[in-house]
Order: structure tokens, then sequence, then C-alpha cells
């Protein structure tokens, strides 16, 4: 009996327990969270505590097989190696990474730039309940309680301080503006028409949302512009209908868009290029050249289009 209950003890104390494991995982790995939520905005809160529960901790098949510890399946503009398994159907395609760097980086750029997530770039980034649910309501997960789950881990191991002292000093080559901000329509009145039309900047342009009424010959009129220009600094080379709330430029596009914006994921809503052109403030052509787009190319879900070059 002795010796039964001794090597029930050994057997005790040398089974890690989870508490361990989380804090070994959130040591190893809160760096590349804190520094993603610098580069993207996503909170370093969030990050950690998806990748913890994705991978539990790191131990899972994906997380040692394939270096995924967010559990992103390939989806139609994955480019890289792939790995399947049974998930919430048979034979799913995951991603397999070279690096878990490079998990973390691709699950930054996923919530980034699918306008699936888009909505959550505009919550504030210390709110993490928010962001868990508007995770969970997005469907990056079929479990039900994945907000709470996400909710509990963040408070169970105080998540949330790494979402807090992470700026980087201006004074710094590296001091950017944090894409969260880039994200959201960028919005400071500049001047107006009237006292009730205001005129907005996106990446720096000045732009107008149409009202009932507008037209393309009436603005230009306005501004004191010709309607072919006002119409090429739409992406346009003829006239047609303005819908109201539609965005119109008041100035040529630029070659690039914001910093933090570097490329658009085409999601299930169809959209065409000039969409996505006037969406950032930039010109059509300039998105053509810069990802050798034929005339004729229509955007199809899952496509990348980058929108500067890094």
């Amino acid at each position: 009996m002795k010796n039964l209950l001794l090597i029930l003890l050994a057997s005790v104390l040398a089974t890690p327990v989870a508490d361990d494991v989380y804090v070994k995982y959130i040591d190893k790995y809160s760096s590349i969270a804190v520094a993603e939520m610098r580069r993207t905005g996503v909170p370093a809160s969030i990050t950690l505590a998806q990748g913890l529960l994705e991978s539990s901790a790191g131990q899972s098949v994906l997380a040692v097989q394939a270096n995924n510890h967010f559990g992103i399946k390939c989806h139609a503009d994955w480019k890289g190696k792939k790995m399947h398994r049974d998930d919430d159907t048979a034979d799913e395609c995951f991603r397999v990474y070279p690096t878990v760097e490079a998990s973390f980086r691709d699950h930054s750029d996923f919530l980034r730039y699918r306008d699936r997530y888009k909505s959550l770039f505009e919550l504030d980034p210390t709110d993490y309940k928010a962001w868990a649910n508007g995770l969970s309501k997005a469907g990056y997960a079929t479990d039900s309680k994945y907000a709470g789950k996400l909710i509990w881990i963040i408070e169970d191991y105080n998540l949330s301080r790494f979402d807090v002292d992470t700026q980087v000093p201006e004074t710094t080559p590296e001091a950017v503006e944090r894409p969260v901000e880039v994200k959201r329509v960028r919005v400071q009145e500049v001047y107006r028409f009237s006292l009730s039309r205001k005129v907005y900047e996106i990446n720096g342009v000045p732009c107008v949302y149409a009202v009932e009424g507008d037209t393309y010959a009436s603005l230009a009129s306005a501004r004191r512009l010709f309607e072919k220009e006002l119409l090429r600094f739409n992406d346009l080379t003829e006239d047609r209908p303005l819908v109201a709330g539609e965005l119109v430029y008041l100035k040529a596009k630029k070659n690039r868009a914001a910093k933090g914006a570097e490329k658009f994921i085409v999601g299930e809503e169809p959209v065409t290029l000039r969409d996505i052109a006037q969406r950032f403030g930039v010109k059509e052509a300039a998105i053509r050249r810069l990802n050798g787009l034929a005339a004729d190319y229509r955007p199809n879900e899952g496509d990348t289009i980058l929108l500067r070059r890094k």
C-alpha cells in the first residue's frame, strides 16, 4: 500500500497543472502578442486568450505539427502548406506555418483585413469583453460559449495588462499610428459647402457623402470643378446617378492607401475594384498596377488586393 501511494504521489507531481501550462504559454508568447497589437490594433489580451483556447496552450496537434495556434482554416486565399483534420466536419483543411510567429502574424491579418471583422476595429482596444463578443458574433468559432471562455481566460490570467502599457515612445523611429485608428474611416471637418454640408477626409483626400438630389454636375459646380474632372477623381469616365450616402472625392485620390491598410481581402459580399478604391481613397488604376490586374478583372471571395507596398 505504501508503495502504491508513493507511485500515485509521484504521478501527480509529474503531471503539470493547467495553470502552469497557461502561464508558460503567456510568458513565451506575450511579447509577440504585444508586437502584433502595435502593428495591427488587435488587443494582445484577445490574441493570447484565443491562442490559449484554440491551441490548448500550444499543446494541440495543430499547434505542435502545423504551428497553427488559432485554428485558422485554409480558405480560398491560402497559398501555403496545408494539414487536414476533422473539426466541424470531416477532413477539414487547416493552414500550416513555418513558425509560431507566422501564425500570430497571420491571425492578426486575418482579423484586420476581412470585412467580417471590420466592426471590431471600431471598438475600444482595451474593451476585451466587446472584442470577445464581437469575435463570437462575427462567427470566428461555432461554440456558443466562445466569448465567455475568452473573457474567463483574460480575467483569470489578467491578460488585459498587456493591452495597457504598450505604447512606443513617439520620439523613436518605430513610432507609428496604431492601425486601429487607420481602419476606422478617419473623419475630420475641413470646410463646408453650407452650414449643413460637411467635407471629410479619407486617406488625406477630401470627400463628401451624397445626399438626395446630388449629382456629379451639382457637386462639381459647388466646388468650381469641371464635371469630367470630378468624375475622374472618382474613377468614372461618364456621368451616372448618385445614391444618397455614396462617397464622392473632391480631389484626386492617392496612389496608395494609408499606412496600416496594406491590403484588402475580399469577403462574401460582392464588390468591384472601384468599390475598394473608393473605400480606401486610392486610385483604381494604381491598385490595378500594384496587383498586375487586367482591365476585365472582377474580385472573387478570398482574393487579396494589395493597397500599398510595405
